[in-house]
């Protein structure tokens, strides 16, 4: 380096001193600094010793002044001083779709960096809420109180009373709702949001724990709330930087995260989940059994291993639910005929009048227990490199055949 360069009087504390050879550097106005003599601006910027995946963001005085998003070119090993590590906001896209891809990828790398930033502060705040046998409130306007009405309902899905407040109603009759000690979630990027710093001394007077999410650890939200996540001072990821999109996913992923560490924490299970979605097809899913919807096997098609194929094409038309359950003689399953096999048959030149149901039959096909729920036969069906759309149900004991599951069964509307 050049050794330490003079610093303006009110620049942020212990921030290490930096020399490196940087060109094209993006200019970012940095609205914490003041100085009237220079423009103090942020650059971000690739060292030329770095990989190219790393980009460093620098804090530098320039005389005259330039206006804010344009390019500036510096002299090699110019000395500066680093700020808290930004990424600057995607380049102009050439087309729509590398302008989208850009943004997906800012956004990934940004929810990656988010999780290595979880802490000792994060679980302080599960095991408070955990705590508490109260409701939760979570608290914003704007985009940050639309992310905050999911997060509110995500908890109560999950097991965690939680409501939404919005801030400019809270002081006009809304704060009714909040029960002393009632943790309450403040949502802010920039941490200065005015309607939100007006209502935390009324919050204090509630004696509610006040949690911070925000992008600014320096902001008036921050500094007076008891516990702050942090979601990181990213630059918003659209052309523009402009539009709330990083800080909108960050915000919302950090309170998925909360929801899961509190399910674990709890023991949260598939059953409990079914207790809060009895309705829509989570619920058909959690609370309904295979046994509840299957075709019973008198509605269904039915052949003997030795039947012609013939007649098994004909009992499948009497029954068009995709297939022909193949059974011994003491009602087990030998094996499954669906139209896609006849299909294939066909195409192979099989002769519908001589083979047998047991020459094109799967033998031991997939199948679907009585007492399996919805949502694990859907998984079979679906889960698999060739989606298959019915399943033979069977006893689990006896592998007695009981009838035919369709994927039309599970999807139905309703619960029957």
């Amino acid at each position: 380096g050049l050794g330490e360069p003079a610093l303006p009087q009110d620049t942020p504390a212990n921030h290490p001193v930096s020399s490196f050879p940087l060109s094209q550097l993006a200019v970012f106005p940095c609205p914490r600094v003041n100085r009237s003599t220079d423009q103090l601006i942020c650059l971000s910027g690739q060292p030329a010793n770095r990989p190219t995946n790393q980009r460093v963001n620098l804090l530098i005085g320039l005389q005259p002044p330039l206006p804010t998003g344009q390019l500036v070119n510096l002299p090699a090993n110019l000395p500066l001083w680093s700020t808290q590590p930004l990424v600057p906001p995607p380049p102009s896209m050439s087309t729509p779709l590398d302008s989208a891809r850009a943004l997906l990828k800012a956004e990934a790398t940004a929810l990656a960096e988010l999780s290595s930033r979880l802490d000792g502060s994060f679980t302080k705040v599960v095991e408070l809420i955990a705590s508490h046998s109260g409701k939760v409130v979570l608290c914003g306007v704007g985009k940050s109180g639309l992310i905050g009405q999911k997060i509110a309902a995500t908890l109560c899905s999950t097991g965690t009373p939680a409501i939404f407040l919005h801030a400019s109603d809270a002081v006009h009759g809304d704060l009714g709702i909040l029960q002393p000690g009632d943790p309450v979630i403040l949502l802010s990027r920039s941490g200065t949001t005015a309607e939100l710093i007006r209502l935390i001394p009324v919050l204090r007077s509630f004696k509610a724990p006040l949690i911070a999410i925000v992008g600014n650890m320096q902001s008036p939200i921050a500094a007076q709330a008891d516990h702050v996540l942090d979601i990181g001072a990213r630059p918003e990821a659209d052309p523009l930087g402009l539009v709330p999109t990083t800080s909108a996913l960050l915000t919302l992923a950090l309170g998925d995260a909360l929801a899961a560490a509190l399910m674990t924490h709890r023991g949260f299970q598939a059953a409990d989940f079914a207790r809060f979605h009895p309705a829509g097809q989570l619920g058909r899913n959690l609370l309904l059994t295979v046994g509840e919807v299957l075709q019973p096997l008198e509605r269904c098609a039915t052949a003997s291993p030795g039947d012609s194929l013939r007649e098994t094409v004909i009992a499948m038309t009497r029954f068009p639910h995709g297939a022909a359950c193949v059974l011994h003689p003491d009602g087990t399953l030998a094996g499954l005929i669906t139209d896609g096999d006849l299909r294939r048959a066909l195409g192979r030149g099989v002769d519908i009048n001589s083979a047998r149901a047991q020459d094109i039959m799967t033998q031991n096909p997939v199948r679907a227990h009585a007492l399996m729920a919805l949502g694990e036969a859907a998984r079979i069906m679906e889960d698999r490199p060739s989606q298959i759309s019915v399943l033979p149900v069977t006893e689990a004991a006896t592998q007695r055949c009981l009838g035919l599951i369709r994927i039309h069964d599970i999807y139905q509307a309703g619960i029957v």
